[in-house]
């Protein structure tokens, strides 16, 4: 599956902002919903998260087509990155280490702040190289083994 590569830099920019104002907050439960909002992108897919909606029916039209499409594997993988963030996150707020809840969502904020303003995903960065590495990397994706054979 492939998408378009602006929706996940547009959830980016509404994630940074949200991890602004958990950092101001120390909301725990701002962060839990933004938490949620990951595990959606992870297991349903970005276009399905409640950002990757927003993209698709109030900013995509305006901006007309992409010039190319991406695949989701990647971001779906950064999604999953920011959902164990956001859960270290809240466990740190949620039980009074407050200095684990900050670490949690500033590392949140800024992989947010390079993905939305410079378009560098870090978790999808982590992605290619676990690929790269991993020794049974083409049993991890049936479609390249089908090409295989």
């Amino acid at each position: 599956m492939e998408i378009d590569p602006r929706g996940p830099r547009f959830g980016a920019v509404v994630t940074m902002v949200v991890f602004v104002v958990v950092l101001i907050t120390s909301s725990a439960w701002l962060l839990a919903v933004q938490g949620l909002f990951f595990a959606i992108g992870t297991v349903a897919g970005l276009p399905a998260s409640p950002y990757g909606l927003v993209y698709r029916w109030l900013v995509r039209p305006r901006l007309g087509p992409p010039a190319e499409l991406e695949p989701a594997a990647p971001p779906r993988f950064a999604q999953a990155l920011g959902l164990v963030i956001s859960i270290i996150g809240v466990i740190g707020y949620g039980t009074g280490l407050q200095a684990l809840g900050m670490a949690a969502a500033a590392a949140g904020l800024v992989a947010a702040f390079l993905n939305g303003i410079f378009g560098l995903c870090l978790g999808c960065e982590m992605y290619l190289l676990i690929r790269r590495i991993w020794p049974g990397r083409h049993k991890l994706v049936p479609a390249e083994a089908d090409k295989e054979v």
